[in-house]
């Protein structure tokens, strides 16, 4: 393994990451960035999940020289087909397929495991990941309940293996240029964050009946842990997010990162209580079973986070659909992923008279490079120096970022205003504390701690 090999390199094509967002990256291009490295100096890595987030992980990853890729694990051999297809473009050769995760686990050549499968796989991988001796690099939210985050903490805190997560925009320095600017008091006090997501390209999940598995498909093998039924498209791949066996809906998938970042603002851990509202308002007879709209207020001394979703239309806060407000008694930082500003609260001079400024208006500050590419280049350059303490997106904060979205959730699942108590780690109703646990199925059991 690449931390065994005597002529371990120091300097890399780090540089490259730079250039352009994984999301759209074309990945032919992948072959003219790519710079010849010796097998001493090489990073192999195995993907697991391979349809969705988890492959811009790995072109992200690849815009890196010094990684290779050499496994490919998905249940379903399509996925396999056109990835593989995608490398080839790039002049990467078949890497070894793999429809069961702990079998890519057992092979000594890999380094590095990305996970870019649904929630509710995230705990098992994970936890087998590092016992199995890989470093990973592991897509949020880290968990489907906070139970499982738990075990997934102690998990890495008990380990010496390299772990990020995937809240990429850690990396981005928009965003942490930001967050520097709330912490600098220039706001003022700050009494309350918000964050939202509005997703207007978000259409009805149609009800369409159960269908034989898609040839090609290990189906009883994306179940895994999950409850055993009848095959249904709905449930598979990327609309997986909007049914709770797999996932917690927008409350989850965008939360953790914009919920994060309200957080890092607000130097803030678990709330003192949660109370949530919100329901399937804007298609109400569609197939999804999470909220499609949903209003979720966090308690802090001093201070409330607000979290807003809904899906259908575009028309979030301050005019954009997705971002996280900071507003101070001065003036409030608005932030989502273009860029961040500065808007002045007016200071009342009088009835009649013009109002003055609490402080000067900051200009949209734009968005600068990829932040995901970015995030893969930090993750790698902590694995080269087996220094965790580089890492960005370290798992303390995927797990604060899930736990406070899970939170959100049960709210909503209780249908009451809910108390958490730090002290046992669980909520004051022990009505709301039936949400924490996670259920497995199909012979998978929950890691032990």
């Amino acid at each position: 393994m690449y931390h065994d090999r005597r002529n371990f390199i120091k300097k890399s094509s780090l540089a490259l990451a730079s250039s352009g967002a994984a999301f759209l990256f074309p990945i032919e291009l992948l072959a003219t960035l790519r710079k010849k490295v010796g097998p001493n100096d090489t990073i192999n890595v195995g993907l697991i999940g391979c349809n969705g987030m988890g492959f811009s992980d790995l072109t992200s990853m690849l815009k890196i020289s010094e990684v290779n890729v050499i496994a490919l694990c998905d249940v379903d051999e399509n996925v396999l087909k056109s990835r593989t297809s995608d490398l080839d473009k790039a002049g990467i050769k078949k890497p070894k397929w793999y429809k069961d995760y702990r079998k890519l686990l057992e092979n000594k050549d890999i380094d590095v495991v990305v996970i870019g499968t649904p929630d509710h796989w995230h705990c098992l991988q994970l936890t087998d990941a590092l016992q199995a001796g890989k470093d990973v690099y592991c897509e949020k939210p880290i968990a489907n309940s906070i139970q499982e985050a738990n075990i997934m903490l102690n998990y890495v805190g008990a380990s010496d293996r390299i772990v990020q997560i995937g809240q990429w925009q850690r990396s981005q320095p928009h965003f942490v240029d930001a967050i520097n600017y709330v912490h600098s008091g220039k706001l003022g006090e700050i009494r309350l964050a918000k964050a939202w997501a509005y997703q207007g390209w978000m259409s009805p999940v149609p009800i369409i009946p159960d269908a034989p598995v898609p040839q090609g498909v290990d189906y009883d093998m994306w179940l895994g842990p999950a409850s055993k039924r009848a095959f249904n498209k709905n449930r598979f791949h990327f609309s997986f997010r909007w049914f709770w066996d797999y996932a917690g809906g927008l409350m989850t998938d965008w939360g953790v990162h914009l919920i994060d970042y309200a957080l890092y603002g607000m130097k803030a851990g678990m709330p003192k209580s949660v109370m949530a509202l919100g329901g399937k308002f804007a298609y109400p007879d569609d197939a999804s079973e999470t909220p499609d709209t949903l209003q979720t207020v966090f308690e802090y001394e001093g201070f409330s986070i607000l979290w807003e979703h809904a899906t259908g239309i575009d028309g979030g806060n301050y005019g954009r659909n997705h971002g996280i407000a900071f507003i101070g008694n001065n003036g409030t930082l608005v932030l989502d992923r273009s860029g961040w500003e500065v808007i002045a609260e007016n200071e009342f001079k009088g009835w009649g008279k013009e109002p003055g400024k609490r402080m000067e208006s900051i200009p949209i500050q734009q968005n600068e490079g990829s932040g995901l590419d970015l995030h893969t280049v930090n993750f790698i350059e902590a694995v080269k120096s087996r220094d965790t303490s580089l890492l960005n997106a370290p798992i303390k904060v995927g797990y604060d970022a899930a736990l406070v979205s899970h939170m959100g959730n049960v709210a909503f699942k209780s249908g009451d205003r809910i108390y958490w108590d730090e002290t046992t780690g669980k909520f004051k109703q022990e009505s709301a504390n039936e949400f924490l646990k996670a259920t497995y199925h199909n012979g998978w059991k929950l890691p032990r701690v």
